[in-house]
């Protein structure tokens, strides 16, 4: 149990919750959509546009790719993963604008409501560049480091 509880540790309850779906899709969704699924029935969704058939099954490793490290940075909390989680997130935001309109799934209401959902783990992980190991130093702190550096040099 207390190894269970490393491996959620670090995290904020969201990003372990798209570190598990990352791992679902990793090691049982895509598998099985890849080796399982006719290509009859495939289908993939990139920025809002559906590809069927052997379109999706050609572009279905790229999907396990993603998810699979997805799920690796985000247990390793790799630095690589910021900005790059939050681009995915943001291409799947725009994909539930753009599907429900472009397939005639939905009314325009209903796919804004499904964008800005997405929007919400979009931001969160754009604004998590500290988590994956990034220092942002603010701007007047380095101007005033600078400052002091040119006046020792002058003096």
């Amino acid at each position: 149990m207390e190894k269970l509880k490393r491996l959620f540790e670090g995290r904020p309850i969201w990003m372990n919750a798209l570190m598990l779906f990352c791992g679902y899709m990793t090691f049982i969704y895509m598998p099985f959509d890849l080796f399982w699924k006719p290509v009859a029935e495939d289908e993939e969704v990139w920025l809002g546009f559906m590809l069927e058939g052997w379109w999706a099954k050609a572009t279905g490793p790229i999907h396990w790719a993603i998810y699979g490290a997805g799920f690796y940075g985000f247990l390793k909390m790799k630095p690589w993963m910021w900005p790059w989680a939050g681009v995915y997130c943001a291409q799947v935001a725009i994909a539930m604008l753009v599907w429900p309109i472009n397939e005639g799934r939905g009314s325009t209401v209903t796919a804004l409501i499904a964008f800005a959902i997405f929007l919400l783990p979009t931001v969160a992980l754009l604004m998590s560049y500290e988590r994956f190991g990034w220092k942002v130093e603010r701007a007047d702190q380095s101007m005033q480091a600078q400052d002091q550096v040119d006046e020792e040099q002058a003096g």
